[in-house]
């Protein structure tokens, strides 16, 4: 029941504002506009089958994205960063339909990648070196992963904040408290792949994931360890990004995927998604549906503690993450982690604007900032599951039909 006024890509007014004479009116009663998500674990890549190799999504995730209300995402690793630096370009002269993006560099991984398509660093220098290079390039952000060392975890960050560039990871090798101490920004995933608990953890050495996965079964959220871990990490302003999309995939007994995310895969990674689903199903002693709520709560712990949590889907796994679907079902999830709807839309809109230092620009509804906002056919904020029902998204003040663009992604996630 309120009036937002767009012109020259900005939000004019919002309230009681009546339109200019002459302007094009949207009769939208019975809708909700809402800002547009904020994608901080967004990949343009996608497993292929079960095989270590990733295949880049140039044609259909900026479509997928942007269609499903994504008007600004983070890349969080990249497996192609010149494509992603190019693309890009391509959105920003408006020659290609797709959110503003945040480009991340080349993985920062230390010896043990399990894909050849990561450079493996080879010391601090390196992954100085590395930093260097990307930034030059247009990488403005980057991810540290799993087998990184210390020294080049701090080598990588001092080479970012250098350039007032930020850093994340997705570690291993390295705890979550020690990794607040080196200086890092930011940390995705949450508990579900913090090590640092495990008792035979060796410094600079990426355990096991079966012991891990041991060691997180009898951790107590609510205990003492934890609760130091997220007081280290808000007290050194560390952000930690939800992804609770992909960790859905691995537990038996969840939601499988709806039709509309089955249609945009290509016949052969609808199979291998279907199959793996199905061996998930029929896991005796799955770990995941007790992992998984156990991560639900580290996140709203660590939020209600004062900590920034951020929001992304990781459509990586086996497959049963796509590109934009992924981000509408992130949000689903923080309203079953506990949030109520409102705050879980403000975890994966204003929170992401916080922490690309978007925020006076992107991220909420305000006379002056960028008309990045999502129509719905509903109403999000009572029913958490109405925000799969976008219809249009406007970009910078230029709207598009959400059921377009997906139509046009049809058949093409697992090849292009």
């Amino acid at each position: 029941n309120q009036t937002v006024v767009i012109a020259n890509r900005k939000i004019r007014a919002v309230g009681e504002a009546a339109p200019a004479a002459g302007a094009q009116v949207l009769d939208l009663t019975g809708y909700t506009v809402m800002p547009g998500l904020v994608g901080m674990h967004d990949h343009l890549f996608y497993p292929t089958g079960g095989i270590p190799v990733y295949a880049e999504l140039a044609y259909s995730a900026p479509r997928l994205y942007l269609g499903a209300g994504v008007t600004t995402l983070r890349t969080t690793g990249s497996i192609e960063p010149y494509t992603d630096i190019e693309l890009k370009k391509l959105i920003d002269l408006g020659q290609l339909p797709g959110p503003d993006m945040v480009i991340t560099g080349p993985y920062l991984e230390g010896a043990g990648a399990f894909t050849p398509q990561m450079h493996q660093l080879t010391s601090a220098n390196d992954a100085r070196r590395t930093v260097d290079y990307w930034a030059d390039e247009g990488a403005t952000t980057f991810k540290a992963y799993m087998h990184i060392t210390r020294a080049e975890l701090s080598a990588a960050i001092a080479a970012a904040h250098k350039r007032h560039l930020t850093i994340t990871g997705h570690l291993c090798s390295i705890g979550f408290r020690e990794a607040a101490e080196l200086g890092i920004d930011n940390l995705e995933h949450g508990l579900m792949v913090d090590t640092e608990f495990d008792p035979n953890k060796q410094p600079d050495v990426c355990p096991p994931g079966k012991e891990t996965t041991q060691t997180l079964l009898s951790l107590n959220v609510n205990g003492a360890r934890v609760k130091k871990t997220i007081a280290t990490l808000v007290a050194h302003h560390v952000a930690v990004t939800s992804t609770l999309p992909v960790f859905e995939t691995f537990a038996s007994g969840r939601p499988p995927l709806e039709q509309r995310v089955l249609d945009v895969m290509t016949r052969q990674a609808r199979i291998a998604y279907l199959t793996r689903r199905t061996l998930v199903a029929e896991m005796p002693n799955d770990p995941y549906s007790t992992l998984f709520p156990k991560e639900e709560q580290f996140e709203h712990e660590y939020a209600q503690a004062g900590g920034l949590l951020l929001a992304g889907p990781d459509p990586t796994g086996y497959g049963g993450v796509v590109p934009g679907f992924g981000d509408q079902r992130e949000v689903e999830l923080l309203v079953d982690a506990g949030f109520s709807p409102v705050q879980a839309i403000h975890i994966a809109t204003e929170n992401g604007a916080k922490f690309l230092r978007m925020d006076k620009q992107i991220g909420t509804i305000a006379a002056g900032k960028d008309a990045d906002l999502v129509v719905i056919h509903g109403n999000p904020a009572q029913n958490i599951n109405d925000i799969e029902k976008v219809e249009i998204v406007f970009k910078n003040g230029i709207g598009y039909d959400s059921a377009k663009l997906i139509e046009a992604s049809r058949d093409s996630v697992g090849l292009h």
